[in-house]
């Protein structure tokens, strides 16, 4: 660790993309974050103003639009911005904030989706006594302290990011603000700060993602029992679409967060890459392979962009 340390008042952003690839990054870029903000603006509009809507599933699915919403807004004009700057100066407290915000709406949509998948444990393997153990009421609480949580947990980045010393450079090799990115980058080899970053994943995405796995284990051997086709085929198809959302989401954030955490060196590429897919491309996918497909939500868009009206059945599914 080096005995003097540099006064940090911003940090600069240099997106290491190829010239050549920077016109294409950037346009890819932009289609994503319009699709993801007409996709999660349009399931939230459909689902806030049809009262027939307001199951605990589609509470659930609004919560996930919303954090999907959070998260490109929040992400994807900075990384477009510092891509076409090649670096971006951004203020230290800006960077700070970007950074936070980034991790809660992770946090978030972590628990988040473990509450979906309990909710389909619950309504699969005790359909009966769904209605009595999953209310609204019970989902609009457990969804305002997975936000308290998720604000209160990462707090300790914040505390630790304040400690670390600057005393080489300021130049983070990346498209947004990333607190693995700043602990590379400072003087200080203290195992400590990767420590928190490891700790906190494994607690708040490998056990969840395990809890997840693990109802629809039990979800897949409650439809085989199922005598119905139909009911087997519902089932094993709403699993396979949540599992989806899982996977796009967890695996390539979950190795790019673990692995530095655990001392493993990372290309910088490597690095850039997944966490990008695993932040930009699920808020993206979601409302396509999550709400899309929904007979109920795809009949209130088509009574939206109609003008005609159409009276759905509700499922819950």
């Amino acid at each position: 660790m080096f005995n003097s340390s540099l006064f940090m008042s911003e940090f600069v952003l240099h997106c290491e993309i190829k010239p050549e690839q920077r016109n294409t990054t950037t346009t890819l870029l932009i289609l994503i974050y319009l699709v993801s903000l007409i996709g999660n603006l349009l399931v939230i509009l459909i689902i806030m103003t049809n009262r027939q809507l307001q199951s605990p599933m589609y509470i659930y699915i609004c919560t996930l639009a919303m954090i999907d919403l959070a998260n490109s807004t929040i992400l994807i004009p900075k990384m477009v911005s510092a891509i076409l700057s090649e670096s971006l100066v951004v203020a230290y407290t800006a960077c700070l904030v970007q950074m936070y915000l980034i991790l809660n709406v992770e946090l978030m949509e972590s628990l988040l989706l473990t509450f979906m998948a309990l909710d389909r444990y619950v309504a699969v393997v005790f359909p009966l006594r769904y209605p009595s153990i999953v209310t609204s009421k019970a989902v609009c609480i457990g969804v305002t302290l997975l936000a308290i949580s998720a604000f209160l947990i990462n707090t300790s980045y914040i505390i630790f990011t304040n400690e670390l010393p600057f005393c080489q450079t300021n130049i983070l090799p990346y498209c947004f603000c990333d607190y693995a990115t700043m602990v590379h980058i400072a003087c200080t080899e203290d195992p400590k700060y990767l420590l928190l970053l490891s700790t906190i994943v494994i607690t708040t995405g490998v056990f969840p993602l395990a809890l997840i796995l693990f109802s629809y284990v039990i979800i897949a051997l409650a439809a085989l029992r199922i005598s119905s086709v139909e009911g087997k085929r519902k089932v094993f198809s709403t699993c396979l679409t949540h599992l989806l959302v899982v996977g796009l989401f967890y695996i390539p954030l979950m190795t790019s967060y673990i692995l530095p955490g655990a001392g493993v060196k990372l290309s910088t590429e490597a690095y850039n890459a997944m966490v990008i897919v695993g932040n930009v491309v699920p808020p993206m996918m979601n409302p396509i392979i999550y709400s899309f497909r929904n007979k109920e939500i795809k009949s209130s868009i088509y009574k939206l962009l109609s003008g005609k009206k159409t009276s759905p059945k509700i499922n819950n599914q």
